[in-house]
């Protein structure tokens, strides 16, 4: 498969303090990005200047796109990516380091896997000045080998509709897929890189590099990610419980109503059939779940129904939430 063009999407806000690392480190990388657009979402402090400065010593070619308004992360991540003008698409975040090798492994994978819309990789959790604090992307969102294996076999949809797993800064997607994850809903529990790995998941491939291809940075002043801590026991507890976030079972029904109008506005474009039969099917098991009558021995006839059907195990954990909601 001959080289692809890769563009990186940048988002930007009050930056300038980390932002330079990051530079250096995509533009050291072994396989060289071909354009990098960075969206600056009306910084105040030194960033614009500091973006113009480092773009036109780029010997990669740069775009940029300062907002007279603030846009919010979600919203400038959008605009970023519609920026793009190459096949595969990475996302950046203005505060991390990237491994030297990220881009060359993800275009690795990608060129293995032509079926695969979107590839991520796990990634060191880092403190402000890049020192480890002992813990993995994936190891605080729940990635476990189990839901590794799930995506392995082609079953990413049923991983990444439940919570928190795919962090946009390592993650990149062929570009064919944008008009199908774009634009980013408003209204659902999920924020740009959720949505966008949802949305690829439910038509193609998806691939997971067991390795940390970068350094995500915690600091006090970044918009999403764990909040800061005054000691270094409590940020570690804290970085935990704010990755490990799931969503509610009103959050759910909301994330696949709004999936499956975005699959059959696009049904002509994509293979969209068993990822609405999937959405079908969940949805009408938490409907079974939120809709069970109040005396629990009335209960008992839709529990066995939902548990012969295989349901509980394929939405819920089994026997486990079929016992919690006969006795609740």
């Amino acid at each position: 498969m001959p080289s692809v063009k890769i563009s990186i999407a940048m988002c930007t806000y009050n930056g300038a303090e980390f932002l330079p690392a990051q530079w250096h480190s995509i533009l050291s990388q072994s396989r060289r990005p071909d354009e990098i657009v960075v969206c600056d979402d009306g910084s105040s402090d030194q960033t614009r200047s500091l973006l113009e400065r480092l773009a036109q010593e780029s010997s990669v070619p740069v775009t940029l796109r300062f907002n007279e308004k603030n846009l919010g992360s979600v919203k400038n991540f959008e605009q970023a990516i519609r920026l793009c003008t190459g096949e595969i698409i990475a996302l950046s975040d203005q505060d991390d380091v990237w491994r030297s090798d990220k881009l060359q492994s993800i275009e690795q994978e990608f060129q293995k896997s032509p079926g695969a819309g979107l590839v991520f990789s796990d990634a060191e959790i880092v403190d402000e000045n890049l020192e480890p604090l002992g813990r993995r992307m994936w190891s605080e969102v729940g990635f476990d080998p189990y839901k590794q294996k799930l995506i392995a076999r082609g079953q990413a949809l049923e991983v990444l509709i439940t919570g928190w797993t795919v962090t946009g800064a390592t993650m990149a997607f062929r570009s064919e897929f944008m008009n199908l994850s774009l634009p980013i809903p408003d209204e659902i529990a999920m924020i740009h890189d959720g949505w966008i790995a949802l949305t690829i998941a439910a038509v193609a491939e998806v691939v997971a590099i067991d390795e940390p291809l970068i350094k995500y940075r915690q600091h006090q002043k970044q918009q999403i990610g764990a909040p800061s801590r005054p000691a270094p026991t409590e940020q570690t507890h804290g970085v935990h419980a704010a990755f490990r976030r799931r969503n509610s079972s009103a959050d759910l029904h909301k994330i696949l109503e709004t999936l499956e109008k975005r699959l059959l506005a696009h049904a002509r474009a994509h293979n969209t059939r068993k990822a609405l039969a999937f959405v079908g099917d969940y949805a009408f098991h938490l409907n079974v779940r939120a809709n069970l009558p109040q005396r629990r021995l009335n209960r008992v006839p839709r529990i066995l129904r939902e548990l012969l059907s295989r349901r509980y195990h394929e939405y819920a954990n089994g026997f486990k939430s079929a016992a919690k909601d006969l006795v609740s």
